[in-house]
């Protein structure tokens, strides 16, 4: 189907939805939204939050997910809509549940040799101070949310304790990685290619949800100041961290680079952001691509690889 047979029939862009990450999906949302109507399609806005929202569907062309967190990203929404016959935006079922679930994606990195930190998994009953004796400070973050939503960290069993109860509240297990001290960044993807790097500094302890979202302070520096062989290598890191758990068209990788100059995989984001101060569309305008020619690009390769 080319694009402009897509601009005769509704295009779904699904937002909204029942996570955390509500609130920033409706702005992510509303973002693909604009975009794609300036470029000629017939938009139809669904939020997976109404009871009705699978009749809205009917008739669309081609479902555009903007949908952040559980019940969007992690595979649900990807196999309901395929049971449905209505393509969509974005890595499939297996792709979009690999990554939502931060655990499991550190398993298989881990499995396959792909830099990562260390980390366990918290339960009720895990020795806290054994935790912190083998990692020293670590994050404590729900295995199955993003936007940084109920991360905090941990130096003491005290306070691995505290961690442990604020995000076992968001439900999918609970997660503890090794602290590396050093700089974050982020690596846009769409289709094969790696965009700019962006590096990220923030005078919170680290990018966490004011930084992401509410911040003003928060600094992007794209360039981000490596090297080209260093950046290079980070971006081949991270297209092999995205392509293993088998994502596909467009998403984010999050790292960061210790002290000896080690980069590691934190996660892999399949429905990054697209808010105004977001990161994939900061990294799109770097390399020369406007929100519009990012969204319709999202589009035309999810199309692509539906025949």
């Amino acid at each position: 189907m080319s694009l402009d047979t897509l601009r005769k029939a509704p295009v779904a862009v699904l937002l909204g939805g029942n996570s955390a990450e509500r609130e920033v999906s409706l702005l992510s949302g509303q973002t693909v939204i604009d975009a794609l109507r300036d470029r000629g399609f017939n938009v139809r806005p669904v939020d997976p939050a109404e009871p009705d929202w699978i009749a809205q569907l009917q008739g669309v062309s081609f479902a555009f997910i903007a949908l952040h967190g559980p019940g969007g990203e992690d595979g649900s929404m990807q196999g309901a809509l395929q049971a449905l016959q209505i393509p969509y935006t974005g890595s499939r079922v297996l792709g979009s549940a690999l990554a939502m679930d931060k655990l499991r994606s550190k398993q298989l990195w881990q499995g396959i040799g792909l830099s990562t930190g260390g980390f366990v998994r918290l339960g009720a009953n895990t020795d806290r101070q054994q935790v912190i004796d083998r990692f020293g400070k670590v994050f404590v973050k729900p295995s199955c949310e993003g936007s940084s939503i109920g991360m905090t960290s941990a130096a003491s069993a005290e306070e691995l304790e505290n961690a442990y109860r604020v995000a076992s509240e968001y439900g999918g297990g609970v997660l503890a990685e090794q602290f590396i001290e050093g700089p974050e960044y982020t690596v846009a993807i769409l289709g094969d290619e790696a965009l700019p790097a962006i590096r990220l500094e923030t005078d919170n302890e680290f990018y966490d949800y004011e930084a992401k979202y509410i911040s003003d302070d928060t600094r992007y520096l794209c360039p981000c100041g490596l090297a080209p062989e260093e950046e290079a290598a980070m971006a081949a890191l991270s297209l092999r961290a995205f392509q293993s758990l088998d994502c596909a068209v467009w998403g984010r990788v999050d790292l960061m680079r210790n002290q000896a100059g080690e980069f590691y995989v934190l996660e892999v984001n399949t429905i990054p952001g697209m808010t105004s101060h977001s990161l994939v569309p900061m990294a799109a305008k770097a390399a020369g691509m406007d929100i519009q020619s990012l969204v319709a690009r999202i589009l035309e390769l999810s199309n692509e690889g539906w025949h």
